[in-house]
């Protein structure tokens, strides 16, 4: 995500496995999506009430993130978040009404309590999307972290992650306003569906956006550090003609 002129100067983080990769993202989608539906569906034609099943289809990500931590043996940042807010989700999911409807506008409360978070941390030190894309731009070593730290002290780095946190904070702001809107507008049973999709589908725009975003300012500051350099050469090279041109005279 970084467009430094010195980068190439930091220790570099190691190269992932793509099968771990692609064996995280079916964990996430199945549990996160496929299962929770699946759930749902079973639980409602063996006479669950709409609520129940949706209260209990909602364990299957709780266990995609306890999962995630036993894997890595280690409670970082993203870990932080992710348990704040599936406790967030429990308190929401269990106070107020207990319908099926007044349960999917509190999870696109958590969605949007998100967004909110979002654009609350640009008052903070470091922006929310600095703790993500460490979690994703490294491998967790002391190296890599060590690298992705060093890299806040760069105005580039510095303006991507605030940049990508506002554009995460409004996005997730809209979306939630756009569930709550569609839970009183179509029927439980088709909403059980829509709602992951159109999570997990800000998702995935977000982080196409992410990383076409990161791309293109890299390549900004990788220009600026290329001009910087000529622009430093040329001064290195007016000054020694000039200390030569005094020497002769």
């Amino acid at each position: 995500m970084s467009a430094q002129p010195t980068q190439a100067t930091q220790p570099k983080p190691p190269a992932r496995s793509g099968g771990a990769a692609a064996l995280g993202w079916i964990l996430t989608i199945g549990l996160n999506v496929v299962a929770p539906i699946i759930t749902y569906n079973q639980l409602h034609d063996h006479g669950w009430s709409e609520f129940g099943a949706l209260l209990v289809s909602g364990a299957w990500p709780v266990l995609d993130s306890a999962i995630s931590l036993a894997w890595r043996r280690k409670l970082d940042e993203f870990a932080i978040v992710t348990l704040v807010f599936l406790v967030i989700t429990a308190v929401v999911s269990l106070v107020g009404a207990h319908s099926a409807r007044a349960l999917l506008i509190k999870d696109s409360g958590v969605t949007g309590l998100f967004g909110a978070l979002c654009l609350a941390t640009l008052l903070a030190p470091r922006p929310l999307m600095f703790y993500f894309g460490r979690k994703f731009a490294t491998d967790g070593t002391p190296e890599s972290t060590a690298w992705w730290n060093g890299l806040w002290q760069f105005d580039g780095f510095r303006r991507t992650m605030t940049v990508m946190t506002t554009v995460w904070g409004v996005a997730y702001l809209a979306e939630a306003a756009v569930r709550v809107v569609l839970a009183y507008l179509l029927p439980t049973d088709t909403m059980v569906v829509v709602s992951p999709v159109l999570i997990y589908g800000t998702l995935g725009l977000l982080a196409l956006w992410t990383a076409r975003y990161a791309k293109r300012s890299q390549a900004a500051g990788e220009r600026r550090a290329a001009e910087a350099a000529e622009a430093e050469a040329r001064a290195q090279a007016e000054a020694r003609a000039r200390a030569e041109a005094q020497a002769q005279a």
